[in-house]
Formats: C-alpha cells, structure tokens, sequence
C-alpha cells in the first residue's frame, strides 16, 4: 500500500482527519478526550504559523501525523527544526508510516537549510528510541531538559467574562503609563522599568 505525505493547513481536505488523530495521540498520553477542543486548537496553531504539520495518508485516510516549529538557531544564525508530536495510528504501526513522516520533516529541514532537527522522547519509548537512532537522531549529552510549568489562569479555565480586561496576577506594577508593567516586582530581583 502506498503512502502519501502531504502538508496539513487548517483547509486541507485531511484537516478534520488529522485533528481526530490528535484527540486520539491526547488520549493515547492520557488527556481527556476533547475533539471539538483539540480541534479548534490544532487549527488555530496551524492558522497562526505556531505549528507545521503534516499527515501520512493511505488512499485518502490519514494514518499518522507529525507536526514541527522551526526556531531560531542564535549562534549559528540559522534555524532549528523541532519535532514536537509524532503518531501513527496503532493499526498503521511498524509499517513504515513513522520514518516516511520523520524522512519527510528531515528533507524538508535540510531544503530550507536548517541547521539541525531536534526531537524529544520518553527515556523507556524503546520503539521511538530505536527508529530515531536508526535514522540519526543522537542523544545530546550534557543538556538537561528543564521546564517551568504555569498553573491554569482563569481565562484558561473559560472565564470568559473579562476577556477585555485581563487580570494579571498579583504583585505587578503600575508604570507611569497607568498600565500594568508586565515584569513582575520581586524583594530578590532588581528590575529597571523606564516604561
């Protein structure tokens, strides 16, 4: 059976597809199923240029996806590609749909001259580990992986009452503007604010 690797907009005929396979990847990680929310977020990520995706389809059914940022490379003045979601639908597994998605991204980067794709992955995802070694990827020794993760504001929560005003959180500052600095007042911070 052929498959096909095509590029994903939100117009794209295989959009709806793509977003129930992302509800499907969501769940598959233990989020909530929410297709309709899911959806209306993959479309805006594509529609805002956030995001880059594309899907794998087999006469016209979409079998797997994987989606892409593309960042700045600082020191090397260049660009980085970043893998950030790979899925192959169980039933489509070990049949190659996974190294067509990742050939795919990899050509691409390397057309657009990038200097490097990165991709992250469970430390026991064996499978994933394998086929990204297999195709090159490397561990990058000597990094850690570090995240800073914010607790849902309201707005995030759907109140939706005040979304012309927003609530900053508590301890930010008035500038001489009347607006609310966005660098928040610290006693262990000196912050110069000449708003």
């Amino acid at each position: 059976m052929t498959t096909t690797i095509v590029p994903i907009v939100s117009a794209h005929p295989a959009f709806d597809q793509v977003a129930a396979l992302f509800d499907d990847y969501r769940a598959h990680y233990g989020q909530p199923s929410t297709p309709e929310i899911t959806r209306s977020w993959l479309h805006d990520q594509l529609t805002q240029h956030r995001l880059s995706a594309a899907a794998a389809t087999r006469s016209d059914h979409v079998c797997g996806f994987i989606t892409v940022t593309i960042m700045p490379a600082s020191l090397m003045l260049g660009t980085s590609w970043s893998i950030r979601d790979l899925y192959v639908a169980p039933h489509h597994r070990r049949s190659g749909i996974a190294n067509a998605l990742l050939q795919h991204v990899i050509h691409n980067a390397r057309a657009a001259g990038a200097h490097r794709v990165s991709l992250q992955t469970e430390a026991d995802n064996t499978p994933a580990l394998t086929l990204y070694t297999d195709i090159g990827f490397q561990p990058v020794a000597g990094l850690e992986l570090l995240n800073l993760t914010f607790a849902p504001t309201r707005q995030d929560l759907g109140d939706t009452a005040h979304l012309d005003r927003p609530v900053p959180p508590p301890g930010l500052d008035r500038g001489r503007t009347g607006m609310r600095s966005q660098i928040p007042r610290s006693p262990h911070i000196a912050v110069r604010d000449d708003s």
